[in-house]
């Protein structure tokens, strides 16, 4: 997977990012995922606070979504990568995909609408949920492909996109970038792409990647990304003191092959099965962070923005003040096709 804390609760130590304090797998067969054949949803811990009222995910501070509104799933739970922080359990991880049958688009997208409705259906009776609230959630517009394994080895990717684009669903894509052939065809409306380490030697150590080139095609990826006019790009880096924390030009200088619009930089946390890889003394605070950001910023002079979520120790390098997409906007045509608070 591409990234440690996608997908929730950034602050508490001893419960991974949906609040499960047991820190146990959190696979296709677990019980904590819904699925249908390869597809999996859950309900990301933020997504739950905004529907009673108690905050929003930095993606609606940095970029505009409805928190109550994005769906968290993944087209195929199996990775190529076992990145040292990662909280989820590398033993489930197998990529291989020969035994794999595979859904068409329309058939993901229809089944994660339905795992989404089906999870949040029990806040249908809470009485910290406004009604109103949780009508806006059985229509989401947002989608998050980024909960679990690697999206690009789903061989239909670019079609899944279009596939949530027809049915005016945002689609923000997190990728390890592994598979540059396919991200290429990729035009969701916003792509992630981990670089987690700032030279070959600390990707080594830290992605554990499983495939000899998969270095070489991440590079090939920076510059597939600098190609890309239409699409919002950023590059997302997960921060593990001891481990990445280090050589910020040399960050600098790779981040600028792929011309991202933005630049994340997320706390590793101390949650689930990177436990028993990695002590807590790992986990940067939040000063640590926009410290490190800052000093990267230094050899960025285009990036004049700097903005943080300490409740989610991430910091954002931005080349403007306004990061939000433009289609998310309130009054725009976007919200005007609302099927819940449009016309």
């Amino acid at each position: 997977m591409s990234n440690s804390a996608e997908t929730g609760v950034d602050t508490g130590a001893d419960a991974d990012e949906d609040g499960n304090e047991d820190g146990g797998p959190m696979q296709v067969s677990s019980p904590d995922y819904h699925s249908e054949n390869h597809t999996a949803a859950q309900t990301c811990g933020w997504t739950a606070n905004a529907l009673r009222g108690e905050g929003k995910c930095y993606k609606n501070i940095y970029y505009g979504i409805e928190s109550h509104r994005c769906i968290q799933m993944t087209p195929v739970v199996r990775c190529n990568e076992r990145c040292v922080f990662c909280w989820r359990d590398h033993q489930g991880h197998s990529y291989e995909m020969d035994d794999v049958e595979w859904d068409d688009p329309e058939a993901v997208v229809d089944a994660s609408l339905k795992l989404q409705k089906r999870l949040l259906s029990g806040f249908g009776g809470n009485d910290e949920v406004p009604r109103e609230v949780f009508e806006q959630s059985m229509e989401p517009r947002h989608v998050a492909i980024s909960l679990d394994g690697e999206p690009s080895l789903y061989p239909y990717l670019p079609e899944l996109i279009d596939a949530f684009h027809d049915r005016d669903i945002t689609t923000f894509l997190v990728s390890n970038g592994t598979r540059p052939e396919v991200l290429r065809e990729c035009d969701p409306t916003q792509l992630y792409v981990s670089v987690d380490a700032p030279e070959r030697h600390t990707f080594d150590e830290v992605v554990g990647a499983m495939e000899d080139d998969a270095w070489e095609k991440l590079l090939e990826t920076m510059d597939i990304l600098a190609e890309k006019d239409e699409t919002r790009t950023v590059l997302r880096t997960t921060l593990v003191k001891g481990e990445n924390m280090h050589h910020p030009d040399w960050y600098a200088g790779f981040y600028q092959q792929a011309d991202p619009d933005f630049i994340e930089m997320k706390a590793y946390m101390h949650v689930g099965h990177s436990r028993g890889r990695l002590d807590r003394s790992a986990m940067p605070d939040h000063e640590e962070v926009v410290d490190f950001t800052e000093r990267i910023g230094e050899y960025m002079p285009e990036f004049t923005e700097v903005k943080d979520v300490p409740a989610s120790r991430v910091a954002l390098l931005s080349k403007t003040k306004d990061t939000w997409v433009p289609k998310l906007k309130k009054g725009s045509e976007f919200w005007e096709r609302d099927p819940v608070t449009g016309d």
